[in-house]
């Protein structure tokens, strides 16, 4: 196999394009460089590259293995065993081809000082999931994958290397019914994950007395539309 760093993206995104037919170049928050490179080697062995869930986790592992390398878990609170069953499930054959090594990666620990975050909005995330539901591990990945997303510095949708904002939403809605449910204002979904988690400890840090009236209502329900540069 060529090293991955040895493979030109421009050779990678002609492998790939989405189930509509869209090219990348369409894509609202398309990966770059190395990230791109194995985010369309990912894509490329999808089940159901057209899912927003599969993108999502995507964006989520060319993130991590980009920043911290093939040697290391890329989910934060994710095991090797949880990791190796996901991708067999949504991306089957992508271990072999990004050479993964499953005997070291047993072994692999990644320190995340904001660990407490991600497992506070998992948390939040998988409220009212039925321990014994079928689909309840699947659940499980997609909200650690949003969880460790939701510490980057961009709108989530971006983090998570999505077209546009629409499949968030969509993620959201079919994933965290309930949670999503609560967004009946449509507020920016990072925002809104991190006020429900304020709600939840009783801690207020918004200064107005409701939304309507705050200054700082564009930060919260402005568009999200923006290509990321």
């Amino acid at each position: 196999m060529q090293a991955l760093n040895q493979i030109s993206p421009i050779t990678v995104v002609g492998r790939w394009q989405n189930p509509a037919g869209v090219a990348c170049t369409s894509h609202g928050a398309m990966p770059k460089g190395l990230r791109l490179t194995i985010w369309l080697d990912l894509m490329s062995c999808a089940t159901a590259a057209d899912a927003p869930e599969v993108q999502a986790m995507a964006g989520v592992l060319a993130t991590a293995f980009e920043v911290h390398g093939f040697d290391q878990l890329p989910i934060s609170g994710l095991s090797d065993s949880a990791t190796r069953r996901m991708m067999a499930r949504w991306f089957p054959g992508a271990d072999r081809l990004l050479a993964l090594d499953w005997q070291e990666l047993r072994h692999a620990t990644r320190d995340e000082p904001r660990y407490d975050e991600i497992e506070d909005l998992v948390g939040l995330l998988t409220t009212g999931v039925c321990p014994t539901h079928a689909g309840r591990e699947e659940v499980i990945w997609v909200a650690h994958a949003l969880s460790q997303a939701s510490l980057g510095d961009n709108h989530l949708w971006q983090d998570l290397h999505l077209p546009s904002r629409r499949e968030l939403s969509a993620l959201m809605s079919g994933w965290f019914p309930a949670i999503a449910a609560r967004n009946d204002r449509d507020m920016k979904w990072k925002k809104f994950l991190y006020k429900q988690l304020c709600e939840r400890a009783e801690l207020t840090i918004c200064r107005a007395p409701s939304c309507s009236v705050c200054t700082d209502y564009a930060h919260c329900f402005g568009p999200e539309d923006a290509v990321l540069a």
